[in-house]
């Protein structure tokens, strides 16, 4: 666009918002450029790290979490391009996917930052005045999942069969599959982990939940009209999805823990006092996004292919 056309069109933008174009144009007179660190507010991101302990790979972990969330923050962002519109394009609804899975598969080979990046003794002593928090305890992980799939596919497999489709949003939670890493089912009662995690979160958990009951990315797969969810890009596209997610993801995770706390008669709990094995491996709990997507051979088989 020329200079003049560009001024008019910055003008009429004004005129619409009832802001004086020359008012803004006098502001943008004595402003300061922008600069890199204001732009990504780098001192504030760096002093975000809070060691607890003198062992120095602890601020490996700390930071190797914080770019984990901002990671599922990206996520979040992509996965709404797809759910919040009203109409999506098999190409749209692929770009995204092949976007989220881009920054799952980050995340599933950055995972060597743990397990090569810290000496197992610092990890052992640090990790006790962590108790009882655990990555268990990350919100946009469980926004990440509640926003790719329809909630019986999230229910805990032991129940998944039984439960009453059209309960409520609270029961439904009360039946998640991750809540086996903190509820003894026998008793009710709940961990300290998790009953901080709900202190915190319940409420804001339901809201999204009900949020993306209509709108998730399996849904919105099934609104597409039938030739658009035969494409074999968009099809390739969600199948890479659940297993990054679900089976990669979540094994690079497991065998990270294998290493740092597993072991025959050396075997320790996770920070959050679950039996870690059966709650992290995938062929227990079976999350599968898009059960429809997979063969009877390959849902047999999930987390040991």
């Amino acid at each position: 666009m020329k200079r003049d056309e560009i001024l008019k069109a910055i003008e009429e933008k004004y005129d619409k918002l009832g802001v004086p174009v020359d008012a803004m144009l006098e502001g943008l007179l004595h402003s300061t450029p922008i600069t890199y660190w204001d732009y990504i507010q780098t001192d504030a991101l760096l002093g975000l790290q809070t060691p607890r302990t003198n062992q120095p790979d602890e601020m490996v972990f700390i930071m190797y979490h914080q770019i984990n969330e901002l990671l599922f923050k990206m996520i979040l962002w992509e996965i709404d391009q797809v759910a919040k519109i009203n109409e999506v394009s098999a190409q749209k609804f692929s770009m995204h996917l092949d976007r989220i899975s881009r920054y799952f598969d980050m995340l599933c080979s950055s995972f060597t930052v743990m397990t090569e990046g810290m000496e197992r003794e610092q990890y052992l002593k640090f990790r006790n005045t962590l108790t009882p928090a655990s990555g268990f305890q990350s919100a946009q992980y469980r926004k990440v999942e509640f926003a790719s799939t329809e909630l019986i596919n999230l229910i805990d497999a032991r129940y998944r069969d039984s439960i009453d489709r059209n309960s409520s949003f609270k029961n439904a939670y009360n039946h998640l599959y991750w809540q086996a890493a903190g509820k003894n089912y026998t008793t009710g009662q709940k961990s300290t982990l998790l009953n901080l995690f709900e202190k915190k979160y319940l409420g804001e958990f339901i809201d999204f939940m009900e949020d993306y009951n209509d709108i998730n990315l399996s849904l919105k797969f099934k609104q597409l009209p039938l030739e658009e969810q035969e494409n074999k890009e968009l099809i390739k596209a969600m199948r890479h999805y659940d297993y990054t997610v679900n089976v990669k993801w979540v094994m690079a995770h497991y065998n990270t823990a294998a290493k740092y706390i597993g072991g025959n008669d050396s075997e320790l709990k996770a920070t959050g006092g679950s039996n870690w094995r059966k709650y992290m491996h995938p062929k227990y709990q079976r999350r599968i996004f898009y059960p429809y997507l997979w063969s009877e051979e390959e849902l047999k088989n999930w987390g040991t292919f």
